[in-house]
């Protein structure tokens, strides 16, 4: 009796390994959640303002299902429901939704929102705050949208902390965007605090778990990877910085969006590879990746978890019941 063809001949061996946590975060989860409840309740269409998270293929599979993006509100006729992106707004957007009685839901990730109330708290007591986060981004703008025009001073880098002018340095403080390189971060409010040593710190730690956890996620397995795969977009902050973060450790690494995406070049040589993703790309995005790299090796998968995400987010009211 002929043996049957060993599926793994002329295949080289590659070992995965797979970082947990990694992909979707409490915040994305719900802001996903809240698009899809509200087309179940009102039909399609429901306009989002801006991507609800940053990641095309979410937002592809939203479109399919009766979502349609756009930039600013005077694109959401009247009288159509809207949803705003998880990254926040400023105040101005949901006082012009009001104005125009649209119906509107905020899907601001929570954690988003606890630096908005932060900042308004702060300027309130009369603080100035210096803002760590990068410009242009909608979580930037959506939080100095929270305060006053001057309220606030965006710091990206080492060098700009070193150059910042304070008008008065007895009443600052400073807040971050979630979503920054942990340790890129520690550095920018290192120098901070050498040079305003009663600058106001945050109740809390601004950068989220998710950011936090992910990035942690890759460190550990950095030394054990020839080179490390990240998943996700290139406007998503997050993921930018995973592939910051296993750089610095030393380990070439990629952002794709998609398992299409990926340079097989980048392979060669490679006998482990790290895979992750960002907090806004779902699993089966990585479930793709494996799927296409085992076409090609012989693909031997291990996940390495460093801690374990528990974390939910209630969905707004008048939603909570239809879920």
């Amino acid at each position: 009796m002929a043996s049957l063809p060993d599926p793994h001949a002329d295949k080289l061996p590659l070992d995965l390994l797979i970082a947990a946590p990694r992909g979707f975060c409490a915040g994305v989860d719900r802001a996903i959640r809240i698009v899809e409840l509200a087309i179940e309740k009102h039909g399609a269409p429901v306009y989002v303002r801006h991507e609800i998270v940053h990641n095309k293929f979410v937002v592809d599979t939203l479109k399919a299902k009766g979502a349609v993006f756009v930039e600013e509100l005077d694109q959401v006729p009247d009288g159509a429901p809207v949803v705003f992106s998880a990254h926040g707004v400023p105040k101005s957007v949901p006082a012009a939704a009001q104005d125009r009685g649209l119906d509107y839901l905020d899907a601001t990730c929570p954690l988003v929102s606890k630096v908005h109330r932060q900042a308004e708290r702060l300027v309130a007591a009369g603080r100035h705050i210096i803002f760590i986060g990068h410009a242009g981004h909608p979580e930037v703008v959506g939080t100095f949208g929270q305060v006053p025009p001057g309220a606030m001073s965006l710091i990206e880098t080492v060098a700009d902390a070193e150059a910042f002018v304070a008008v008065d340095p007895a009443n600052l403080a400073f807040l971050t965007q979630t979503t920054l390189s942990v340790d890129d971060t520690a550095a920018v409010v290192a120098a901070l605090q050498r040079r305003f040593p009663e600058m106001q710190a945050p109740r809390g730690e601004d950068i989220c778990y998710a950011t936090s956890n992910r990035q942690a996620a890759v460190k550990a397995i950095a030394g054990a990877c020839d080179a490390m795969l990240v998943i996700g977009a290139p406007n998503s902050s997050n993921s930018v910085r995973l592939v910051e973060v296993a750089e610095r450790e030393g380990v070439p690494a990629r952002l794709i969006q998609r398992a299409a995406d990926l340079d097989w070049t980048f392979l060669e040589g490679v006998g482990t590879l790290g895979v992750t993703a960002g907090a806004s790309a779902p699993e089966m995005l990585v479930r793709e990746l494996v799927d296409l790299l085992s076409t090609r090796f012989d693909v031997t998968e291990r996940e390495e978890e460093t801690t374990r995400e528990t974390i939910a987010f209630k969905l707004p009211r008048g939603l909570d019941a239809a879920a």
